[in-house]
């Protein structure tokens, strides 16, 4: 159980954070960056959600995505170093990333077929959950880097469950705008 009773500890003023491991990283380390974009990743999802009490199913679904992102975040802020572990450290696993695959095949099986890109826009929801999805595709960007840097270990299954979260805030996206009815669709050109 996590417990906080000291908001601020003034370790931090020197732009050093600690990892959930214990060592220090300075506060613009790609894995910090990394999980702080999976943190703003989630509370973009917030904002979503005060549009989305009216979809239940849509709403539960993002419940569970802002838990798993905090285990995301719990993930990244405990790097595998190759060595044993003091206790063992939470991970995403597969069966998350097969939650969420289940998840968007449910919501993309009642979506009008594309006809072409979409804006992120129309409902409230729907907008809030573009702006979601483009800061999850930036957290994977960062993992991805963080990933291919000597020393550092990214998780297969967290790499995973980063993309598939991108794809499921587009099928969210359109489920929110009136399961598509109320796409705003690019028009190419449109303004020449």
């Amino acid at each position: 159980m996590v417990k906080l009773n000291k908001i601020y500890t003034k370790t931090g003023d020197d732009g050093t954070t600690g990892l959930a491991s214990g060592p220090r990283r300075r506060k613009d380390d790609l894995r910090v960056e990394a999980y702080g974009t999976i943190d703003e990743a989630n509370s973009a999802i917030g904002l979503a959600r005060l549009y989305t009490t009216d979809l239940v199913d849509l709403d539960t679904m993002l419940m569970s995505i802002q838990n798993d992102l905090f285990d995301l975040g719990a993930d990244l802020a405990t790097p595998d170093t190759g060595e044993p572990p003091a206790c063992e450290p939470l991970r995403i696993v597969e069966t998350q990333v097969e939650r969420i695959e289940r998840d968007i095949d449910r919501l993309n099986a009642h979506l009008r077929p594309l006809t072409s890109f979409i804006l992120p826009g129309g409902s409230p929801a729907a907008a809030y959950l573009h702006l979601a999805r483009t800061i999850a595709r930036r957290a994977e960007r960062l993992m991805v880097t963080l990933a291919r840097m000597e020393g550092e270990i990214v998780g297969g299954a967290a790499m995973k469950y980063i993309n598939r979260l991108s794809d499921f805030l587009f099928v969210a996206a359109r489920h929110a705008n009136d399961q598509g009815r109320a796409d705003v669709l690019w028009v190419p050109g449109k303004n020449r």
